[in-house]
């Protein structure tokens, strides 16, 4: 009797295996045959129903076929807006932004294109990479998102609009983030601080474009920004020429009053303040007497 279950049960799982197949090739026949069509107009009513059954997959193929087609006609707005959707609810975001771009840009006042231009940057949105890779479509969703709240300023989405916006500027400064740790941590591998360029003053420059370029960023963000930059403007002063040390000492002590000023509580208190510590006893010995610090 057990037997007899499980060879029912497989034969079960092969009988639905073989009608999954049979539907999908049933599919893939109807849509080769949509494509071979000359009628377009078919084509399209099809197209759309198929976009009204969520079978967007489809419904893309056949809208990018009849969108020449359809230019100057009653339908040609229509099948653009459909064409970008259907790519967009497909996951194909790279082509339903390219879509919902030329949508606003050749029906400016068209029935959808508030929508075309929200789901453009959206679209990008989506399409936006780890922080360490190249962030050239995270750029171009910031652009798209704030153009859109420019047109129209008085959204309903404009909350989640803006912190989108907020997301994806977190996301550019965990890149110069990453790139300021990387300098930070090569120190003076490659270079001597003490003649000329070293990876301690680029972790400096590229901190704090970071910090002046994204206002917004998270505050644990901008502290770690900070402390690398004082510890760095540290590590530069202890490996200078001496003719250079001094300064470079006085950089600490500014920076240390700058890190303080705006994170009092920091957990990195107490290691700013050694290394405040040390530039100043530094100053004070060598110094001379109008340029003691107290």
């Amino acid at each position: 009797m057990c037997m007899c279950v499980q060879h029912f049960a497989v034969m079960k799982v092969k009988f639905l295996s073989i009608l999954l197949a049979t539907a999908v090739l049933a599919s893939c026949t109807k849509i080769t045959a949509l494509q071979n069509t000359q009628d377009y107009e078919y084509k399209y009513e099809v197209a759309k129903q198929y976009f009204a059954e969520g079978k967007y997959g489809q419904a893309s193929i056949l809208f990018a076929e009849v969108l020449a087609i359809m230019k100057g006609t009653a339908n040609a707005e229509e099948s653009l807006y459909l064409a970008a959707m259907s790519n967009f609810r497909s996951k194909d975001y790279d082509a339903a932004s390219q879509y919902f771009r030329k949508y606003y840009q050749v029906y400016p006042k068209g029935q959808y294109v508030e929508y075309a231009r929200y789901y453009c940057g959206l679209s990008l949105y989506h399409m936006t990479p780890d922080p360490r890779l190249d962030q050239q479509s995270t750029y171009e969703a910031i652009k798209e998102f704030q153009e859109f709240l420019d047109y129209y300023p008085y959204t309903s989405i404009k909350a989640s609009t803006q912190e989108m916006i907020y997301s994806l500027q977190d996301k550019l400064v965990e890149k110069e983030y990453l790139s300021a740790k990387l300098y930070y941590d090569l120190g003076s591998y490659t270079m001597n601080c003490a003649y000329g360029g070293s990876n301690y003053e680029a972790c400096v420059v590229t901190a704090q474009n970071a910090l002046r370029d994204f206002p917004f960023a998270s505050a644990d963000r901008r502290e770690e920004l900070s402390i690398m930059i004082l510890r760095s403007r540290f590590h530069l002063a202890e490996q200078s020429v001496d003719s250079k040390r001094v300064n470079r000492y006085r950089d600490c002590i500014d920076e240390y009053y700058a890190f303080t000023n705006d994170f009092p509580e920091s957990k990195y208190i107490k290691e700013a303040a050694k290394i405040m510590e040390k530039s100043a006893a530094y100053v004070n010995k060598h110094a001379s007497k109008d340029e003691l610090v107290d």
